[in-house]
């Protein structure tokens, strides 16, 4: 049926497009460091190993929509990790407005990459703008997380869901709806790979609402990018607790 609409609508969809990237309000990635360590409040009695963060992803993982790295995503979620964790937090964002899956392979080999236990990837709104194939969207995951375990030691992975862009308010009906049904198309493709791998973890952002956005209309706003790292430690925590047997 998406195909089917996509020709059928193809002229306006694609006009709608072409104004909204020409619209569009440009917003800056945040400002501030993008390595770090987080210490807790309450040191361990006994000295312990650092937890090693590492967030890779697009314009959401860079800040965009917050002015400093301390409002965005990966900072408050290494100061989420110390305080529940009782452990020093070392952390590392690897992330660039534009990126798409396949893109941020490249991004990945133009930095250094530390040793890192813990990987938060947020990547899939610029896969659904260059229309990347559901297929082929998780092969550059699973490949992006191989080269990641090779190269860092990465064993817990987190994967942020597609964002509701079917709420987008930038966009025009009917190009929202088109980005919002192939959204949700990714988004159950990535639920479904990570169903089926015991180190995969997922957090939703389908409870995004349109009116706590940015000012762009577009990323998240402030009190967004606090719910999603809370929610992030949180599900970090329950994949570093000791199992049972």
């Amino acid at each position: 049926m998406l195909t089917f609409a996509k020709i059928l609508l193809g002229p306006v969809l694609l006009a709608q497009a072409k104004w909204l990237r020409k619209t569009a309000l440009r917003l800056p990635e945040a400002e501030g460091p993008r390595t770090g360590m987080e210490a807790p409040d309450m040191p361990p009695a006994a000295p312990a190993e650092p937890l090693r963060l590492l967030v890779v992803g697009d314009s959401s993982a860079a800040g965009v929509g917050v002015d400093r790295q301390e409002r965005a995503l990966a900072l408050p979620l290494a100061r989420h990790l110390a305080q529940r964790s009782g452990r020093t937090v070392q952390w590392q964002l690897v992330a660039k407005s534009g990126v798409n899956s396949l893109e941020a392979l490249d991004l990945l080999a133009q930095h250094e990459i530390g040793p890192a236990a813990v990987l938060v990837v947020a990547l899939g709104t610029n896969d659904v703008t260059s229309q990347m194939p559901p297929q082929r969207y998780i092969a550059n995951l699973r490949l992006l997380v191989e080269r990641l375990m090779a190269q860092a030691g990465v064993e817990h992975i987190v994967f942020a869901g597609l964002p509701p862009l079917h709420n987008l308010p930038a966009a025009p009906q009917p190009l929202r709806w088109y980005l919002g049904r192939y959204a949700r198309k990714l988004d159950h493709a990535l639920r479904a790979w990570i169903a089926r791998e015991p180190m995969l973890r997922y957090c939703s952002l389908q409870w995004a609402l349109p009116h706590e956005m940015a000012i762009d209309k577009f990323h998240p706003g402030l009190g967004q990018y606090a719910q999603w790292a809370r929610m992030t430690a949180e599900i970090i925590e329950d994949g570093l607790a000791p199992q049972p047997g």
